[in-house]
């Protein structure tokens, strides 16, 4: 094999893994955006630990450092690096395996946490002052404006103190307003099965591009290695 078959080789392997590192930065992106944009977390904490948001700025953030190691590795024909990068991107594999296959289990089982949640989100901010919770008051005004819903079931669960949110006019002037008549349960659990699911989609399709990277990349170092062509 020539030099400059080599060095092609050796270019589509970085490039390869370059588009495993671009894969993780925007796994990283996409799940700032939803920590920024969400106006929910406070409402649902049963199982805030493995809420996608943070799963994926923490999952898409280790790909990046993963991947990162690979590429430099094949520029610098460094053994020792690449072959961590190997063992690395094995595990982490694995790991998104396993991640994905939580989600889907997993966004069948809101059901048992989100009335519960809801309605103790609901007592605290009928009980509450003005000035006080305000992350929850915030967040269950938000939820019932973009869904258009009032309550956990309805308007009754308010007990006659319904909030601005619920009306069904935007800006909301009169004191006599009508309000939405659905309930927020329902809509929310659907809202957030859809992300867990998307979510699970997402670390699928990454675990399938690491997985070509590393069946392309693995031969070719092997190859490189026997015929004394870099990697030292």
């Amino acid at each position: 094999m020539n030099r400059s078959c080599v060095n092609c080789l050796k270019s589509m392997v970085t490039f390869l893994n370059f588009l495993c590192w671009l894969c993780g930065a925007f796994v990283v992106a996409f799940g700032e955006f939803q920590m920024i944009h969400s106006k929910f977390a406070s409402l649902v904490t049963t199982f805030w630990p493995i809420y996608p948001a943070n799963t994926l700025v923490v999952t898409g953030t280790i790909v990046t450092c993963v991947c990162y190691l690979g590429v430099l590795g094949n520029m610098k024909e460094n053994r020792c690096m690449l072959i961590s990068f190997f063992v690395l991107l094995f595990i982490l594999m694995l790991v998104e395996l396993a991640m994905a296959c939580v989600f889907f289990v997993y966004s069948r089982e809101t059901d048992t946490y989100f009335e519960r949640d809801l309605n103790h989100s609901l007592e605290i901010y009928r009980q509450s002052r003005p000035e006080e919770n305000q992350d929850i008051r915030d967040d269950f005004d938000a939820v019932q404006h973009l869904f258009r819903c009032c309550g956990v079931h309805g308007e009754a669960d308010w007990k006659g103190n319904v909030p601005v949110s619920c009306c069904t006019k935007d800006p909301c002037n009169a004191i006599d307003h009508d309000n939405w008549p659905e309930g927020c349960l329902v809509k929310l659990r659907g809202w957030f099965a859809a992300n867990y699911r998307s979510t699970g989609a997402g670390v699928v399709t990454m675990f399938i591009i690491q997985f070509i990277c590393l069946c392309i990349t693995i031969p070719l170092f092997c190859h490189f290695s026997r015929q004394g062509l870099g990697y030292q």
